[in-house]
């Protein structure tokens, strides 16, 4: 097995936790470079490597093959264009871009670079999309007619320094956590026929969108998508309603909280939910009722990587698509329009 040299640009949050990680246990991989602005803090955790400080440094290396880009979100289509028209493969941190004018950009110079472009989509790797997955492939619940997925938090205050909080291209709480839901969305069901959408300021001191609540409509199925930052009390993550049944699923898959505590994903029972978060499904079986517990599907966001790598290494098809990308920010854009237009939108423009 040949090793793909890998440099990370960023090391914070999103490097540190999402994706060194996995890069650094997998023997798929070999991390060469870091850019890190100021200091060198990676050389700690990862000796060897190179330190790089301008991107036009850091992209100039030959020998790295793979390139993951975990900075903010108006640094995305500058250092993926450049990066691939380098010669390099990309994994780009969501959301995509900040605009569909910009993933545009980016899936045609993928193209014409013949580089592979993935957007950074882990939530379809956790415990309770991979469950929602096996119990609507099976069809447990008859025909679906409405889909309830929330990314709740309580944090009242601001957060000292965050770009996230700021009034700037793609800072908010919809460009943060909406991707992974309207990607997770998008995967189940595909297309949505119309949008309507409610983005707000709900807190006194941002600056930026801390609230949203957006209806997909499908014809019979309507899909409700749900975040807010002053949910103390918090409800079931997921509900799923069906003809014939129910599916309701608590909690959160626990990898990203074992990650920001140190733990590294190469325990046998990485990603594998405590029995408190398992769900709970009520439906009818062969003529009866069965109400009963799921245990949840072990969470692997390793399972990204190794597709990236199969994909580059052996030319297997890609799972994560800059399409994929596009479709997500696109949907955030007509959200953005029905909220300040207060009307329901046609979701057009999405790609295959």
């Amino acid at each position: 097995m040949r090793r793909i040299k890998t440099g990370v640009v960023g090391y914070g949050k999103s490097a540190k936790v999402f994706h060194i990680p996995f890069l650094s246990t997998m023997n798929e991989f070999e991390i060469t470079k870091v850019m890190e602005r100021h200091g060198e803090e990676s050389k700690k955790k990862l000796p060897g490597i190179t330190v790089a400080k301008t991107f036009d440094e850091f992209v100039g290396d030959d020998d790295t093959e793979l390139i993951v880009i975990t900075t903010p979100n108006d640094t995305h289509f500058d250092y993926a264009s450049r990066a691939m028209r380098a010669g390099k493969h990309v994994v780009l941190e969501k959301p995509f871009t900040n605009t569909t004018e910009e993933a545009e950009k980016l899936i045609k110079i993928a193209k014409e670079t013949g580089r592979m472009l993935s957007v950074y989509q882990n939530r379809r790797y956790v415990s309770d999309f991979l469950t929602m997955r096996d119990i609507l492939e099976e069809k447990l619940l008859g025909e679906v007619h409405e889909f309830n997925a929330t990314y709740d938090r309580y944090r009242p205050e601001a957060i000292a320094g965050s770009w996230r909080e700021a009034a700037l291209p793609g800072s908010g709480i919809l460009f943060d956590l909406g991707p992974h839901l309207i990607d997770q969305v998008l995967t189940l069901f595909g297309h949505p026929r119309a949008i309507t959408a409610d983005i707000r300021k709900q807190r006194p001191h941002v600056n930026a969108d801390d609230y949203f609540n957006i209806w997909l409509d499908y014809g019979f199925l309507k899909v409700i998508l749900h975040a807010g930052m002053l949910v103390r009390e918090q409800g079931p993550r997921y509900m799923i309603q069906g003809t014939k049944g129910s599916f309701l699923k608590y909690g959160e898959d626990p990898q990203e909280e074992k990650l920001k505590a140190g733990e590294l994903p190469v325990s046998e029972d990485w990603g594998q939910e405590p029995e408190s978060f398992y769900g709970i499904l009520n439906t009818e079986i062969d003529g009866k009722v069965v109400r009963k517990i799921v245990r949840s599907r072990r969470g692997d966001y390793a399972q990204y990587y190794r597709n990236v790598y199969e994909t580059i290494a052996q030319g297997a098809p890609l799972q994560e698509r800059p399409e994929h990308g596009f479709n997500t920010i696109r949907i955030i854009e007509l959200a953005f329009e029905s909220s300040s237009a207060k009307k329901t939108l046609e979701c057009t423009g999405l790609k295959k």
